[in-house]
């Protein structure tokens, strides 16, 4: 039993069409592109030579995004061999627990995800270990660094005053010969924060009722059996 995140809200709705508009948009940029350096390739002799490293960022844009989409839709593989031998107090008890645990997860890894992301985009990445205790405002700034091959986006170079040039006079600007790091990699946070927004909304279900676990049904397992069963025994 499980419900598709909030389908009821104007703003569940909007943020499910951005979800589902986001993954179809990456997918076809992906296919695009390797479609266009395959004709390029094979007919003209050319590529894209930064037709690859594009769609790699892509599909790693596509695998974090699909994280959280998968909590969405209640679709992520688990193991449930043990929990479904215990009574239904004692599921719904292991449910909660294993919420829990995500979000304690979803915590750490938002930590993770800035403290890696901010540096490459002049941010202060956060202090403490484990939990955060303030901000470095000290950390070096890692923005002059570039990806390999994407050529950059004469639109974005606004985005030089506040990151790589950030306190020098305008006389000693630099410029990026190439895409910036931090670009591809703002997905990280993003779609940590995305993570832990369908967390606590699947926990919200599953406290509520609405929800058994965190993991894929198996009811579409056993209607698939059923209608196997029937077939068969009308065959005899």
């Amino acid at each position: 039993m499980s419900s598709y995140a909030g389908e009821g809200s104007k703003l569940g709705r909007i943020i499910n069409s951005f979800e589902e508009g986001f993954i179809a948009l990456l997918l076809g940029l992906m296919t695009l592109v390797t479609f266009a350096n395959v004709v390029l390739r094979y007919v003209f002799n050319s590529s894209l030579i930064w037709g690859q490293e594009v769609v790699l960022i892509l599909f790693a844009w596509l695998v974090l995004f699909g994280i959280a989409f998968a909590f969405k839709i209640t679709a992520h593989l688990g193991v449930d061999a043990l929990t479904n031998m215990l009574p239904r107090r004692g599921q719904r008890i292991m449910a909660l627990l294993s919420a829990a645990a995500c979000l304690i997860y979803g915590l750490l890894l938002m930590k993770g995800a800035w403290d890696y992301f901010a540096p490459f985009a002049g941010l202060p990445p956060t202090e403490g270990r484990v939990l955060p205790t303030g901000f470095d405002t000290g950390a070096r700034n890692n923005s002059f660094y570039m990806t390999d091959q994407v050529p950059m986006l004469e639109w974005l170079r606004w985005l030089e005053a506040i990151t790589l040039n950030k306190g020098f006079p305008e006389d000693q600007w630099e410029h990026w010969e190439k895409l910036p790091r931090f670009i591809p990699y703002a997905m990280l946070p993003v779609a940590v924060a995305m993570m832990l927004y369908r967390m606590v909304q699947a926990t919200v279900r599953i406290v509520q009722g609405k929800q058994d676990s965190l993991i894929v049904s198996h009811e579409a397992e056993e209607e698939v059996a059923a209608v196997a069963a029937t077939h068969g025994e009308e065959q005899k």
